[in-house]
C-alpha cells in the first residue's frame, strides 16, 4: 500500500459550472482506491472545516462525538433528524465526502430507507451502520452485547442500497461480533453476509489493545471487499504501515477532534474560573479573526462590496513621521522600517490592522519618507516633522479622518486579540489603555480603575491623558491605538480645527487632544493588561523580536 496523497479531491472550478465529481463518487474512489485512506472525525461545521484545511481528504460523522457535542449520550438519545441538521451544516462547511455514523440505521429497514433518501438529500457520501439493537450501547460500555440477527440486519443493508439516489453512495456495514465477544468464525460469517446483501465495504471493530484479530480477520477476508477500521484501542501498539500492508481500505480516527476539544475547553474554563482574568488565556488561545476566518467572513466581505457598494469601510491613519534613535537601525530609514524578524515595524502593524478588517490604511510619513514603503498602504507627508508634533501629522491627513476610523500611532505592537476588543467596545471614541502604567508613557486617568473582575468592570471614561503624570497617579496607559465612529471622527475633526484656531497646532500632542475630546465627549477606554509593545529603544527592538 502506499500513501493517500493522490486521492481524488473536489475541483471547486469544475464545482461551479456543475460538473464536480459527487462526494459519493470521491469516498467511493477512495475506499477503493489501492492506497491507504483516512477519514478524519468531525462532529460539527467548524471541525470539519479544520479537518479539510490540513489536508484529510474525507470525514467520519461521529455518532458518539456529534452526541457529545449536543451533551447526550451515545445511546440514540439524539434522534436521527437531529444528527442529520447537524450533517446539514457539516456538509456546507466543507468540500470533503462525509461518512456518517449511522448507529443502527436508528430502527428496522424503513427507518434505514429514510435515513439513506435523506442522507443523500443532504449531500452525505456513505453511511456506516451496525449489526446491534436499536437503541444502541457504545462498543466500549460494557461485555457481550446482543447482536442483531443476521438476516434481520442484511434487510437493512438491502433497503439502504435500494433506497440510495446517488449510485456512488456508499453503504459500509459495521460487524460488532468481536466488540462483542464471538468467534473469529462468527464475524467472518457475518461480514459475508453482509457483502452478499450489497454492503460495498466491511467495518471490522475491535477493543483489543493489539491488532491481531484484526489482522488476523484481514488475513481470512482476503479482500473480498474494502476494509475499513478503527483503531482507537490498538493503534498505539501497531503501526499504521501494518494496516497498509495488509491490505486495509481505510482508517476512520474516530473521536480525537472531541477528545482534544474537551481538554482544550477545560484547561481554559479552569484558568479563566482561577484568575477570574484572561490575561493568562489570551496569549494561548487562537484570536478571534481566526474564527472570522474559518467561517467565512471574507467572503461575506467581498458579497457585500458587490451588493452593497454604499456600505461603509473601516479605514486607519498611523502616525510614522518620526525618525527614532535607534543608532545604525535609523541612520537611513525611519524607526517604523527598521527589520522585526523579516518584516519592517509597520508591515507588521499593516497586517494586524488589515487583519481586523481595516481596508484602506494611509500612513503619515516624515524622515526619511521615500523609504516608507508598504504595499496597500497610501502616504501623506508631513514634511515639516522636524518642528512639530503628533497632531500636526495627524492634522495633515485630515481628508482621511472621516467615517469609521482607527488612528495608531506607527511604532506599536499588540496581539490581535486587542484589535478584536477595540472593535466590539462600544462608543464613539474609544481608546485602549494598558491598566498597568509605566513612567514616561501616555498615561491616563479615567473615571474608575481596572478591577480585572467581570460584573464590576462597566463602562469606562477617560478624564485626562499626559505623559507628565506620574504613575502611581494614572490609572492606564494609552497604548498609541484608538478607535472612532463616524460621529467619534466628526468631532475629532472640529477639535483640530479648534486647536489650530488657538494656534497650538504645531506643537500640541495627542495627549491633549484627547483631554479636550473627553472634557466634550465621552470617550470610552478599553482595557487591556500587557500583550503590547511600542519601540522606542533597541531594547525594544529586541523585545519586538520576541513578540513577534
Amino acid at each position: 500500500m502506499g500513501s493517500n496523497t493522490d486521492s481524488v479531491v473536489v475541483d471547486k472550478s469544475a464545482q461551479s459550472n456543475g460538473s464536480a465529481i459527487s462526494r459519493c463518487t470521491l469516498l467511493r474512489e477512495q475506499i477503493f482506491s489501492p492506497d491507504l485512506a483516512f477519514l478524519m472525525e468531525a462532529h460539527n461545521g467548524i471541525s470539519a472545516k479544520i479537518a479539510e484545511e490540513v489536508g484529510f481528504k474525507g470525514l467520519w460523522a461521529s455518532g458518539l462525538t456529534i452526541s457529545a457535542s449536543l451533551g447526550l449520550r451515545d445511546s440514540n438519545e439524539a434522534s436521527w433528524t437531529q444528527v442529520l441538521d447537524v450533517l446539514e451544516y457539516m456538509a456546507d462547511a466543507t468540500t470533503l465526502p462525509i461518512l456518517v455514523d449511522g448507529d443502527t440505521g436508528y430502527g428496522n429497514f424503513n427507518n434505514v430507507r429514510r435515513l439513506v433518501k435523506k442522507l443523500c438529500d443532504t449531500h452525505i457520501a456513505g453511511v456506516c451502520i451496525e449489526d446491534k439493537l436499536f437503541p444502541k450501547t457504545n462498543s466500549f460500555i460494557g461485555e457481550r452485547q446482543p447482536l442483531a440477527d443476521i438476516d434481520e440486519f442484511c434487510g437493512r443493508i438491502k433497503a439502504g442500497k435500494d433506497s440510495q439516489t446517488d449510485d456512488d453512495f456508499v453503504l459500509v456495514a459495521r460487524v460488532e461480533a468481536l466488540i462483542s465477544g464471538h468467534t473469529m468464525e462468527e464475524a467472518l460469517e457475518r461480514a459475508e453476509a453482509y457483502h452478499a446483501a450489497g454492503a460495498d465495504a466491511i467495518l471490522i471493530h475491535s477493543k483489543k489493545s493489539t491488532a491481531n484479530e484484526i489482522l488476523e480477520f484481514t488475513r481470512r477476508w482476503a479482500n473480498r471487499a474494502p476494509l475499513v477500521i478503527v483503531p482507537t484501542m490498538y493503534s498505539m501498539n501497531t503501526p499504521t504501515q501494518a494496516f497498509r500492508d495488509a491490505g486495509i481500505s481505510t482508517i476512520i480516527w474516530a473521536n480525537h477532534n472531541m477528545r482534544s476539544a474537551i481538554s482544550a475547553m477545560r484547561e481554559t474554563s479552569r484558568q479563566i474560573f482561577e484568575d477570574q482574568s484572561l490575561h493568562e488565556v489570551e496569549g494561548r488561545v487562537i484570536p478571534v479573526k481566526e474564527i472570522f476566518r474559518l467561517v467565512g467572513n471574507a467572503e461575506l466581505e467581498a458579497a457585500e462590496r458587490r451588493y452593497l457598494p454604499g456600505k461603509a469601510n473601516l479605514s486607519a491613519v498611523v502616525l510614522a513621521a518620526s525618525g527614532g534613535n535607534l543608532g545604525e537601525m535609523t541612520e537611513n530609514k525611519p524607526k517604523c522600517m527598521i527589520d522585526i524578524r523579516g518584516q519592517s515595524l509597520l508591515q507588521r502593524l499593516v497586517t494586524s490592522l488589515s487583519d481586523g478588517g481595516v481596508r484602506g490604511i494611509s500612513v503619515v510619513r516624515g524622515a526619511f519618507k521615500d523609504a516608507v514603503q508598504v504595499p496597500g498602504i497610501e502616504t501623506v507627508d508631513n514634511d515639516r516633522f522636524a518642528e512639530t508634533g503628533e497632531l500636526f501629522s495627524l492634522a495633515c491627513a485630515k481628508d482621511k479622518l472621516k467615517g469609521d476610523l482607527v488612528v495608531s500611532y506607527g511604532d506599536v505592537l499588540f496581539r490581535d486579540y486587542i484589535f478584536d476588543g477595540l472593535m466590539q467596545a462600544e462608543g464613539d471614541i474609544v481608546i485602549v489603555a494598558d491598566a498597568k502604567p509605566r513612567q514616561g508613557g501616555d498615561l491616563v486617568v479615567t473615571d474608575k480603575p481596572y478591577t480585572g473582575g467581570y460584573l464590576d468592570d462597566g463602562p469606562v471614561s477617560l478624564t485626562s491623558m499626559s505623559q507628565a503624570l506620574s504613575a502611581d497617579k494614572a490609572t492606564g496607559e494609552w497604548i498609541g491605538l484608538a478607535r472612532f465612529t463616524a460621529q467619534g471622527s466628526e468631532w475629532l475633526r472640529a477639535e483640530i480645527a479648534a486647536i489650530e484656531a488657538e494656534g497650538l497646532l504645531e506643537t500640541a500632542d495627542l495627549p491633549l487632544l484627547f483631554t479636550r475630546l473627553a472634557a466634550k465627549h465621552p470617550v470610552g477606554v478599553h482595557y487591556i493588561t500587557s500583550h503590547w509593545l511600542d519601540v522606542d529603544t533597541l531594547t525594544d527592538v529586541a523585545a519586538a523580536r520576541n513578540f513577534t
